[in-house]
């Protein structure tokens, strides 16, 4: 009787060659998602936390103060931008290089330099997650890098847009997010740092973004663009052919929509009961970008308070995109 061997041959599969990839497009004024595909999977984001340690840099300290380098960057490995133990540097110049160069040494030295340790400084980077409305996001360090047992930032492509639009309306992070080269002088060297992000060397419309990737993460991107007034986020995760990618994406939405300005802040005015002792306003324009076929209408909601204290909330604007509410917006009362 033969003998039948069987060779039971086991393929080794790399992580995450056959994970998701994600991608959005979101509209840099309303926060409308133009178009995406799994924007709501949870994924690692690696550098692309340095937005939120950028801006909540920026929002927690004086950014023009110097700061004296300690020995807690050693641990920094992986892309640096090899400052020093001893070396003197403005808060300021190490926001340029954690943002141009992906610096995960500027990283732990921002995180040490505003708060007592990293620990305390992430805190507040996912009090400041939650309060823009990251529901699906979590931050362990201020880099981006996994840590040894494995755990690394977590987030979504329509988190990292409401992070990028968050950041974009602080006009520091705008400045720096947006410059191609930045010189510093310290106590201890000269540096000419470059940034990574490709798209504002060969796309002329690009005003920021931010550049990520770990073995595991593989190549996550953030970036904004603005043309004609029109603003738009594109945030991809574990895209390989990202640059490209994002210039065709924005080329694509900025050339379907329409930029329409819904309501007006300084001509805004209703009738209402509140006309003669009030005057009503809100505090912001409110502007979108719309589709070919999209129908845009406003639903006014006042208070039945005849009496309502100066500077005081009156009422809503509700909008409604295609039948579906979008957004509120506050109408105030202001004493005549």
């Amino acid at each position: 009787m033969k003998k039948i061997i069987i060779f039971i041959c086991f393929l080794i599969i790399p992580f995450n060659v056959f994970a998701t990839s994600s991608y959005i497009v979101m509209d840099g004024d309303s926060k409308r998602v133009l178009e995406g595909s799994n924007i709501n999977e949870k994924k690692l984001i690696a550098s692309t936390t340095k937005i939120m340690t950028a801006i909540v840099g920026i929002e927690h300290s004086n950014i023009n103060k110097t700061v004296k380098i300690n020995d807690k960057i050693l641990k920094a490995y992986g892309s640096n931008i090899y400052i020093e133990v001893g070396e003197k540097i403005k808060i300021k110049d190490l926001l340029y290089g954690l943002m141009l160069r992906s610096g995960n040494d500027a990283a732990i030295a921002i995180a040490n330099s505003v708060s007592k340790n990293e620990k305390t400084f992430v805190k507040l980077m996912n009090e400041k997650a939650h309060q823009i409305g990251m529901e699906n996001t979590i931050f362990y360090n201020p880099h981006g890098l996994e840590e040894q047992n494995g755990e690394g930032n977590i987030s979504t492509s329509y988190d990292m847009a409401l992070l990028m639009q968050y950041a974009m309306q602080n006009k520091t992070f705008q400045k720096i997010a947006s410059t191609k080269y930045h010189n510093v002088k310290t106590n201890f060297k000269s540096y000419t740092w470059k940034n990574k992000n490709k798209l504002l060397f060969n796309y002329e419309y690009t005003t920021g973004g931010k550049t990520g990737f770990t073995k595991k993460a593989r190549r996550t991107l953030v970036t904004s663009a603005q043309k004609d007034n029109k603003k738009l986020i594109i945030v991809t995760l574990n895209y390989s052919d990202d640059f490209n990618f994002h210039k065709n994406l924005y080329e694509k939405n900025f050339n379907n929509t329409e930029l329409v300005k819904v309501l007006d802040k300084k001509k805004f005015n209703i009738k209402s009961k509140y006309a003669k002792k009030y005057k009503l306003y809100i505090k912001k324009d409110y502007k979108i970008l719309i589709f070919k076929d999209d129908k845009i209408k406003t639903k006014i909601k006042l208070n039945k308070n005849k009496h309502p204290k100066n500077n005081s909330v009156v009422g809503m604007i509700d909008i409604l995109l295609n039948g579906e509410k979008i957004e509120s917006i506050e109408i105030f009362a202001k004493k005549k």
